[in-house]
């Protein structure tokens, strides 16, 4: 189990959330996931990196936790197009997950404000 903390809130990016609206993943289906990755239910592919399949299977996503408070979906894939993330792209994510590690609450509000991130759910709604 990983171990999470309060006030958890949950994001998409601006790019995962047209993909998602393509792929008829819904926010509720988003939420209910980030929860069993919560539980370890999931593929920990470190440095705050983690798969989850979505969509009764049919798509992986990209998860990046700053500090296990802020978990961003950040990438999604059709299990039809491709298996996994290649080494380059998983060492991108593992940066990516750091840069969100040193964010303010300041900078995620400002990411909010420009819509480069979309809150989903928060600790109440986990």
């Amino acid at each position: 189990m990983i171990e999470t903390r309060d006030n958890q809130r949950v994001f998409k990016t601006a790019w995962f959330s047209r993909i998602a609206k393509k792929a008829h993943i819904k926010d509720d289906e988003l939420c209910k996931a980030i929860k069993q990755v919560m539980k370890g239910q999931c593929d920990d592919l470190g440095g705050g990196v983690f798969k989850k399949r979505l969509n009764e299977n049919r798509h992986r996503s990209i998860v990046l936790a700053k500090g296990r408070k802020y978990w961003v979906y950040a990438y999604l894939f059709a299990k039809q197009d491709r298996d996994n993330i290649d080494n380059d792209e998983l060492e991108a994510f593992k940066k990516l997950a750091e840069l969100y590690k040193s964010k303010t609450d300041a900078d995620i509000q400002k990411e909010l404000e420009s819509k480069e991130l979309v809150e989903i759910c928060r600790d109440e709604e986990i």
